[in-house]
């Protein structure tokens, strides 16, 4: 008799050897085949060497112009293809500006802003920036380096997980591991970007991915097979690697998905054009979303000028009705709507910026549209209720409702009432500008003197909180597009990437940024991105040494400044370091403020970038205006 372990030993032998026998058979084929020889030959035949190429060319094919970064050995193919096919890679010193870049370029030009980092701390970087885009609803792509798909998990420099980070603040996320998916992937995350409701994608492309073939082969460990291990170990490699390349390089189509806008139904309109038709005293709050394309921003403005209806107009739609329009309101906003018995919120959200909805009228007749339904019904549940809910396009339903009020004028007397409290509140806030202030400027004069100086071709960037929110009761922007915030997310630091994506869109206009002396902290070092990339532009600092935003609530509830105070620093000479020229604004007489921003602004008119230190005192202007 046989024993059981002598057949068990039996058996294992013959499947080792099986195996064995199995293994040398495919390490032989895969040799007679000249797979990797193969692969090798075919990439060096094409004229596209790497994905970072296919990157660059798709993005080109989309109309891209500019891709904002700030440079790691992770993405270096795609930014050396980038400037290879003409598109202006623009580096910033941190790459929360590329991102801020990014938004600000997507919000001008209609089109998607691209912003590329390294793996690991250079996403990271970019979070706060991407959550504001999302706030915003601005299209931007972000796109990431990353560890090879190989090394994820094993300790790689800068390998972290990406895309659970990013899954929270983007509309579509996709980690690339293979080159034949690299062009589709991008097609459909510029397609998400910009449908529906706009907002940040992000693509995420391993290093194995992007660079040349024979780097990669170099690089990932294939050595001499002098055992059969090594002969194992390499066939799986050469496996891995066939899997990257195969079909990567082969032709496919890089030019643009359809993007996908919702409309309103035909019902809809109607009905809203009924409401508007009986309204007696109508307002209409227009926000951000009414400039998304397809409808031209000159478009929507004669709209809203058919339709005559009384206009409050926040975010990317200030300016839109340009400075003096008899239908644009600025002030005592929350009486118009109390007084309305008609309340249009065209892109609006009841959120803290209309105190979650309380401060509707529950008799007036409420019409809400937005392409996104939970930003439309927001707080609906608790504090308000809309007669007419539309989720579609602002922008064309409002033609389409206009189209439909052929013949309609609202009553001028409740134009003149609104258009009369209007006035009164700036005739009050011109004479609180001629208050002197304990130290210093007062802020709201230096305002209105900023406010003489500008031209008609300014795009006024803000960023800031006490200086910043009295800036937006004074400053008028000159037109649509020509004003730019946060928005909802009132994220401190878009200064200098927003300024740098709008000057890059519009090379003609003159960009002016209005600073906190806070905010400026966040990006002053930029001012030597503007130097190195040529693109000057202006800025106004209101420097009262302060978080004064905080600490008009904190000092009155708490009794301390702790953590509000700052220094008069020196800011114009900082920029001086980077290569700007830097004037300061002390307590100069009202003839003198004027000349300062004459003088400032024609240096910049030579091409030089400028920063003014205006040093201010504090004035109760905004008191208990903070919001949370």
């Amino acid at each position: 008799m046989i024993e059981i372990s002598t057949i068990i030993l039996l058996i294992s032998s013959v499947v080792c050897i099986y195996l064995l026998v199995i293994g040398i058979a495919l390490i032989i084929l895969a040799k007679r085949l000249g797979i990797f020889y193969q692969l090798r030959h075919s990439f060096h035949d094409t004229s596209v060497s790497h994905g970072g190429e296919l990157v660059a060319h798709t993005l080109k094919e989309h109309g891209v112009k500019f891709i904002f970064t700030l440079v790691g050995g992770h993405i270096s193919p795609i930014l050396v293809a980038a400037e290879k096919c003409g598109i202006r890679v623009v580096d910033t010193r941190h790459e929360a500006t590329a991102v801020f870049a990014a938004d600000a370029v997507a919000r001008l030009s209609g089109s998607v802003g691209v912003a590329a980092v390294t793996a690991g701390p250079g996403l990271t970087n970019t979070v706060t920036a991407v959550k504001n885009a999302q706030m915003a609803e601005s299209p931007v792509l972000v796109i990431s380096g990353a560890s090879a798909s190989i090394l994820k998990g094993r300790g790689a420099l800068q390998d972290i997980d990406q895309m659970s980070l990013m899954k929270t603040l983007c509309k579509f996320t996709k980690s690339v591991t293979t080159v034949r998916d690299i062009i589709p992937t991008l097609k459909k995350a510029i397609k998400v970007a910009q449908s529906g409701t706009p907002g940040p994608v992000f693509i995420e492309y391993p290093i194995d991915v992007l660079y040349p073939f024979d780097i990669v082969k170099k690089e990932i460990g294939l050595k001499e097979a002098k055992t059969f291990t090594q002969q194992i170990t390499n066939w799986y490699l050469q496996k891995y690697l066939g899997n990257i390349f195969a079909g990567g390089f082969e032709q496919q189509d890089m030019t643009p998905l359809p993007v996908e806008i919702p409309q309103a139904s035909y019902n809809k309109v109607q009905t809203c054009a009924e409401l508007v038709a009986k309204a007696k005293r109508p307002i209409m709050i227009v926000g951000s979303q009414a400039v998304l394309p397809s409808t031209p921003p000159e478009l929507l403005k004669n709209v809203l000028e058919s339709l005559g209806i009384p206009c409050f107009l926040g975010g990317m739609s200030r300016g839109m009705l340009g400075r003096y329009n008899k239908l644009l309101m600025r002030h005592r906003r929350k009486d118009a709507i109390k007084d309305a018995d008609l309340v249009i919120l065209a892109g609006a959200v009841c959120d803290f910026r209309l105190s979650y909805g309380r401060v509707l009228n529950k008799k007036s007749k409420i019409i809400v549209i937005n392409r996104d339904k939970k930003q439309m019904l927001k707080n609906s549940d608790i504090f308000w209720k809309p007669t007419v809910a539309v989720q579609g396009d602002v922008g064309s339903f409002l033609v389409k409702v206009s189209n439909n009020l052929k013949g309609y004028k609202c009553d001028e007397d409740w134009i003149i009432q609104l258009k009369e409290r209007d006035e009164e509140k700036e005739k009050h806030n011109r004479k609180m500008a001629n208050h002197p202030t304990e130290h210093h400027l007062n802020p709201m004069n230096v305002l209105f003197h900023l406010e003489e100086v500008l031209g008609d071709k300014t795009i006024m960037i803000v960023d800031g909180g006490d200086f910043v929110g009295t800036a937006a009761y004074i400053l008028r922007p000159r037109g649509p597009l020509k004003w730019l915030d946060p928005g909802a997310f009132g994220t401190l630091g878009v200064g200098a990437g927003f300024a740098l994506g709008a000057k890059l869109c519009f090379p003609d206009h003159d960009v002016v940024i209005i600073y906190g002396d806070g905010s400026l902290g966040f990006s002053i070092v930029e001012y030597d991105t503007f130097k190195r990339h040529k693109v000057p532009v202006m800025a106004v600092v209101g420097n009262d040494a302060c978080w004064s935003q905080i600490a008009r609530e904190q000092v009155p509830m708490f009794g301390t400044s702790i953590a509000c105070d700052l220094e008069y620093t020196p800011y114009h000479q900082v920029v001086e370091g980077f290569g700007a020229k830097g004037m300061v604004m002390l307590d100069a007489k009202q003839e003198e403020e004027t000349k300062v921003f004459e003088e400032a602004r024609d240096i910049y008119k030579q091409g030089q970038c400028v920063l003014i230190n205006v040093l201010i005192g504090k004035t109760k202007f905004r008191e208990g205006s903070i919001s949370v």
